[in-house]
């Protein structure tokens, strides 16, 4: 276990953690103080790892996804799975009707379960957003469902991309978890790219300096 903490930089502390929650499987008993942990082990610790620190999984929603993984559940409902313990809960009772209505005019022709985490979490970005007192156009609206379905396609194709339903099933997994910090870091360089390329005065064509 020293061996596996040193490759993983993951204390013994949490190896066991993890093990004692049934996230990671236990090693080969090689003697009874000693066990022999293989490359499958360091793998799925750094899965754990994204599920856990990056994702900010609970331990119990980290198993449920780590399960749908192991099983033989189509992809689809491992998708659902990861979707549903990577998305905030949010207060449906606090929702406007007219927010849950524009999210569905938005995705009319999407295949969407009427209960489904992503309609609700986005109504309620809708609605906090109206009561921030700002006011979008239809078209902000819909630019915004559009960009939603390329990076839906571009996940996607990536998990269509790899070999095998256990590969398939973790691509799903850290995608769902990770895609949204990804696309919310490209987001924030691209508000930067197009508000310089709007807004720059200097007319030196570099991008300002970083502010303190």
């Amino acid at each position: 276990m020293a061996q596996l903490s040193e490759a993983s930089s993951i204390p013994v502390a949490t190896i066991k953690l993890y093990l004692r929650e049934g996230l990671l499987s236990p090693g080969a008993r090689t003697s009874p103080n000693q066990a022999q942990y293989g490359l499958s082990h360091l793998r799925r610790l750094k899965l754990i790892q994204v599920l856990v620190k990056l994702g900010r999984l609970s331990l119990a929603a980290a198993g449920e996804v780590l399960d749908a993984i192991d099983s033989d559940l189509p992809l689809i409902e491992t998708f659902g799975i990861a979707q549903r313990a990577a998305t905030r809960v949010v207060d449906r009772a606090s929702i406007h009707d007219e927010d849950l209505g524009r999210i569905d005019a938005l995705i009319e022709d999407w295949h969407v379960h009427p209960d489904g985490c992503g309609r609700y979490d986005a109504a309620a970005a809708l609605t906090a957003f109206r009561e921030s007192g700002l006011k979008a156009t239809d078209d902000w609206y819909r630019r915004y469902a559009d960009a939603a379905l390329a990076v839906a396609e571009a996940d996607l194709d990536l998990v269509d991309a790899q070999e095998g339903r256990s590969a398939k099933a973790e691509t799903v997994v850290v995608g769902t978890v990770l895609g949204d910090a990804v696309f919310a870091g490209l987001r924030r360089a691209a508000q930067e790219h197009v508000s310089y390329t709007r807004y720059a005065q200097d007319g030196t064509g570099s991008p300002p300096a970083p502010t303190s």
